[in-house]
């Protein structure tokens, strides 16, 4: 039997508390804050204040939930970044305290490992060595998974990721009123639904080069935007969005095969918020299937910021003996553990 652990995420503007046992979820709780919006983009001073009132709450839940007490967790696992700093040390001060009061190992996440592991929890199938796609609002990296706890960067984005850029386009065509949840994503893509992914060649970025970059797209649908009338702008709206939609998901899906067949791994992990997006997993599959890849890709729950992934990647270093002591601090800019800083594909 696998560890009970207790997983807390708090890197950005979800609170999230989860239980996994014996590496099945029991419980993943989360709590998504729409405060931001109304700023344009996530606020830290106000994403750290939401923390702190939300995570007792939300930590009662995933408990309840999971039907299990305090005294049946056997570690607990927290996001130390990267991340928002102040963010951090919510989760942080929470899991310190916890890990001391009931005598309990602390492992400290980093984020990344933990979108790595959310696979793990509903594909059994999934090994490595295999090719990750994590793609969010604050990364895009293709990443070989040469073993658990091993790995090397493949492609990395060279400035916006592609979660950022569809939060800025989605801002450009006015999707985004206040008092809603800043992620641009599912209203592009809910709006490009209605229109035509052919309908303007927006710029892809070399694909037979193995960085991403979306700033230029971004600014093309900018410039784009500004030719159009008050009329074509509103008519055009959804062959617009779709055509965006296109323009992100193509090198995604065209490196990550790439990068798969010039290495000779044949499983392939979609992970990250952008990973929720149905058109990227929908073409990823069949660009997987023409391939000959096996395609792991979580449900869209476990693709946002959840605490069900840094607990399984908890669990995993726990087994290894890997814990941390009551001096673990915030690392905003921490690197991926075990990382290969070696050439790309």
């Amino acid at each position: 039997m696998r560890p009970t652990v207790l997983g807390i995420e708090t890197s950005c503007d979800e609170t999230s508390v989860a239980v996994v046992a014996d590496g099945k979820i029991a419980s993943n709780v989360i709590f998504s804050q729409t405060d931001h919006s109304i700023y344009g983009g996530v606020v830290p001073e106000i994403a750290s204040r939401n923390h702190t009132r939300k995570l007792l709450p939300v930590l009662r839940e995933a408990l309840r939930d999971a039907g299990v007490r305090l005294e049946d967790i056997e570690g607990v696992a927290v996001t130390s970044g990267p991340g928002l700093v102040g963010c951090l040390l919510v989760g942080l001060s929470a899991a310190k305290g916890l890990a001391w009061s009931r005598g309990l190992p602390l492992v400290g996440v980093h984020h990344m490992e933990g979108h790595l592991f959310s696979g793990f929890l509903e594909h059994e199938d999934l090994r490595p060595p295999f090719v990750a796609l994590v793609a969010s609002g604050g990364h895009t990296d293709l990443i070989e998974v040469v073993d658990l706890g091993h790995y090397r960067y493949l492609a990395r984005t060279s400035d916006d990721a592609a979660g950022e850029a569809f939060d800025k386009v989605a801002k450009l065509l006015g999707l985004l009123a206040p008092g809603e949840p800043t992620m641009g994503g599912p209203r592009i893509s809910e709006l490009a639904k209605s229109g035509d992914p052919s309908a303007f060649d927006y710029p892809r970025g070399p694909l037979d080069e193995f960085t991403f970059s979306f700033s230029g797209l971004k600014t093309a649908v900018l410039y784009h935007l500004q030719k159009l009338s008050a009329e074509e702008k509103t008519r055009l709206k959804p062959d617009v969005a779709a055509s965006f939609e296109a323009a992100v998901v193509d090198p995604l899906v065209e490196k990550t095969v790439q990068a798969s067949r010039r290495i000779g791994v044949k499983r392939v992990l979609l992970a990250g918020g952008v990973a929720a997006n149905k058109c990227l997993r929908e073409d990823m599959e069949v660009a997987c299937g023409d391939a000959g890849l096996s395609l792991h890709v979580p449900s869209p729950i476990l693709c946002t910021d959840n605490a069900a992934m840094i607990a399984a990647a908890g669990s995993y270093r726990l087994e290894r003996g890997e814990t941390d002591g009551l001096e673990l601090n915030a690392d905003p800019r921490r690197p991926l553990p075990g990382i290969d800083t070696g050439a790309g594909a």
